[in-house]
């Protein structure tokens, strides 16, 4: 029986999914991996063969002898898994529509205007560009050709480190509250990291302001990570003494400032899992990984709330149901290839060359 449309599979009720899901996988066998990061909903991430934040479960991968890819992400994360893929694999994103509004606040023609204005000023020659892991493949080509590089959060501060070795002043894309959140803990002042607004003339800086700074700040953010405040922090402190506060880096400064830690979706699940028995945590990121956290730790008699308990999820990211699994994964066993990610080979060629320079940094 030939597949539906999606459009009959979304019809359907999630929970109709998992056996089809698990036949499908059966048919498919070794063929195909399945990725799931961390923010991706429940009833999708049971699925995964490996999850994690996005590099890592790119290169996993790559380190597979699978021919299909699946990944359980957003649009950028694809993009990647396609950039660090062989020859032969094929990565396939279950639905279109999962984006990233992080990433989007960075166009590629935006940036190349932000660029030619450093080049009028005379400051592009010692700068250099760096990129978040959560950017388009033609921003990570961007930078590779221009000698710089990617990154995580975990190894921003190395990536920066890594750049001012190499020129006076680093352009950041395209999450400024990382950017500043990294600088300001290597000890730059706030004055000296400008933010530059794509839709402002000249970024809204001035030529002595961009001479000035250290970090070249883009106006970006995350609209999961941006919605936590000082006042949640306060808040719980105040209804928990002794809570402990740890927040992703995407996160506003000043929540930031006011947190116990910071961390990467990997180094927060480290935090709690190498804390003591009867730690209370409040954790600043998205409420599918939070209440993944709490569920996990609770038989340790650990107790995770989200920072913010109206709740902050990645609606991107949650795009991909079941149904949108479903339907990828049966029309493979059909042998056709649906949603499939496919990145130019010259935007290939540079953004590897920029992935592969994040290799040379320290974690």
């Amino acid at each position: 029986m030939s597949v539906c449309s999606l459009d009959d599979y979304l019809a359907l009720p999630d929970h109709s999914m998992d056996e089809r899901i698990d036949q499908a996988r059966m048919r498919l066998g070794k063929t195909t991996i399945l990725l799931g990061h961390h923010y991706q909903r429940d009833e999708v991430i049971r699925f995964a063969d490996f999850t994690g934040d996005s590099y890592k479960l790119s290169k996993a991968a790559a380190e597979t002898d699978a021919k299909y890819i699946v990944f359980c992400g957003v649009h950028f994360m694809a993009e990647s898994a396609d950039v660090l893929s062989r020859d032969g694999q094929q990565v396939i994103l279950p639905d279109l529509n999962a984006g990233c509004s992080m990433a989007d606040m960075a166009e590629i023609t935006q940036v190349e205007d932000c660029w030619d204005a450093l080049e009028r000023v005379g400051l592009a020659s010692e700068t250099i560009p760096l990129t978040y892991m959560n950017s388009s493949a033609a921003i990570k080509a961007f930078c590779g050709e221009r000698g710089g590089l990617v990154c995580t959060s975990s190894n921003a501060r190395g990536a920066f480190e890594w750049a001012f070795k190499r020129g006076k002043r680093i352009l950041f894309l395209p999450d400024q509250h990382l950017g500043r959140n990294t600088g300001y803990a290597m000890g730059i002042p706030l004055e000296e990291m400008v933010v530059w607004d794509p839709w402002g003339l000249q970024g809204g800086l001035t030529r002595q302001s961009l001479t000035d700074s250290k970090v070249v700040l883009w106006k970006g953010h995350c609209a999961v990570h941006q919605r936590f405040l000082p006042s949640h922090v306060d808040q719980v402190r105040a209804r928990y003494p002794g809570i402990q506060v740890i927040v992703h880096p995407e996160c506003r400064f000043e929540v930031c400032q006011k947190a116990d830690a910071l961390g990467s979706t990997e180094r927060l699940i480290a935090l709690v899992d190498q804390a003591p028995v009867g730690t209370m945590f409040a954790v600043g990121t998205e409420i599918h990984l939070v209440n993944r956290m709490a569920r996990r730790f609770a038989a340790e008699g650990k107790k995770i709330i989200t920072l913010d308990d109206t709740g902050c999820l990645c609606t991107t990211m949650y795009r991909i149901s079941p149904q949108h699994l479903a339907w990828a994964l049966e029309s493979l066993t059909e042998g056709r290839v649906v949603n499939r990610i496919e990145v130019r080979p010259e935007v290939k060629h540079w953004a590897r060359v920029a992935l592969d320079r994040m290799l040379e940094i320290k974690a």
